[in-house]
């Protein structure tokens, strides 16, 4: 079975096995904008982006556009989806919105840029773990077939990079459950709703319910609310996640 955590030194919570085979189902699955088989390549242009030895380039220069280049083809991918695959995933402190334009401009809609960087998130989620507890990676799924969705929710223009809901729209509505104050870092993914729902999942299976994050005394792990804070801003830091 996909993710059999039995022989860990330390225990994985069902509950979160569960959550990252879900993850891994919707991965395989068409979703609104990518084939299934485009979903699983962009999670193995994640995957490779680790070994890349333009992307280890990039990251140690002044300026990631001081290292010209790219990356190896993919038989699936346009070239815009590997280099954002490889940006997003190793180098996510210095993006701008400048370079999500060019990327835009070189040949990704806004809308498959958005589920890109939900399949990215959830990769990096994932194998982060695994590492983290000397795991091996697990497995891509296989594709399934089928075609994407090609649903367009209603998004307009906002602070983000790319459009997302209005919280007071009917969609935004259904898709934050009719909160007035929902993170940005979930509201830039709206513009493909099903992104948004997985990183909700991922998040509340390895920190805390969204209506939990506001409550400081919420705690859902063996640590307290506290330590996990501490472990959450050391990381971020380590990171250079300024959000």
């Amino acid at each position: 079975m996909p993710f059999d955590a039995a022989g860990l030194p330390l225990p994985i919570p069902a509950a979160m096995r569960d959550a990252h085979r879900r993850a891994w189902e919707r991965l395989a699955r068409p979703g609104a904008w990518w084939t299934g088989a485009e979903r699983v390549a962009i999670a193995s242009e994640v995957r490779a982006a680790r070994g890349c030895a333009l992307c280890r380039e990039r990251k140690a220069a002044l300026s990631p556009h001081a290292v010209p280049g790219e990356h190896a083809a993919s038989a699936l991918l346009p070239a815009a989806a590997v280099e954002a695959a490889h940006r997003i995933a190793t180098d996510p402190a210095r993006l701008t919105r400048a370079w999500v334009e060019k990327t835009l401009a070189a040949g990704l809609s806004d809308a498959h840029y958005v589920e890109l960087l939900g399949i990215v998130v959830t990769v990096v989620d994932v194998d982060a773990l695994h590492r983290a507890l000397g795991m091996a990676p697990e497995p891509l799924p296989e594709p399934v077939g089928g075609v994407p969705s090609r649903e367009r929710p209603p998004a307009e223009a906002g602070p983000a990079w790319v459009p997302w809901l209005a919280l007071d729209s009917a969609e935004g509505r259904a898709l934050f459950g009719g909160r007035s104050l929902v993170p940005n870092v979930a509201r830039a993914l709206s513009l493909v709703p099903d992104a948004v729902r997985q990183l909700f999942e991922l998040s509340e299976a390895h920190y805390l319910p969204l209506d939990d994050v506001v409550d400081p005394r919420a705690r859902t792990r063996a640590l307290s609310r506290p330590q996990m804070e501490l472990v959450a801003g050391r990381v971020s830091a380590l990171n250079e996640c300024f959000y």
